[in-house]
């Protein structure tokens, strides 16, 4: 049940991530950049491999908690399944807000809906992926 949590959690992750990086790349929302952002916490600059790893860190936890609360509630079907992911997710895909006023490195203003659209497209990506992968036998 672990293994399956963190499964699920790095592979959320490990799609997030690639996907805003993309998001970054082709049509230049800093959205990968905040994700990775903790400058207000650790003001030195870290190299990416290592902020990537804390962000990993976190979406294992996450993934670790969803399969947890799945198997112990006896969520079935994947929309459930879907959903309680959701459930879990949400604040995250709000912490967009304060991490934009927070940050000191550049990234989206609070106000861009469009980065806020990539941030949550990414962190839907993040819910289905966690979701399928840590699905239970019973699915």
């Amino acid at each position: 049940m672990i293994i399956r949590g963190v499964l699920s959690g790095l592979a959320g992750g490990l799609a997030l991530g690639l996907f805003l990086k993309w998001v970054q790349w082709a049509a230049g929302f800093k959205v990968y950049t905040l994700l990775l952002n903790i400058d207000f916490i650790y003001p030195k600059p870290l190299p990416e491999w290592l902020e990537f790893a804390i962000h990993l860190a976190v979406a294992v936890f996450i993934g670790i908690g969803y399969v947890l609360i799945a198997d112990k509630q006896r969520v079935s079907g994947f929309s459930k399944q879907l959903a309680l992911a959701f459930f879990l997710t949400l604040p995250a895909l709000l912490l967009y807000f304060p991490l934009s006023l927070l940050a000191e490195k550049e990234v989206p203003p609070v106000y861009d809906l469009a980065a806020f659209g990539w941030w949550a497209a990414g962190h839907l990506v993040f819910v289905g992926v966690m979701a399928w992968i840590g699905r239970g036998e019973e699915s």
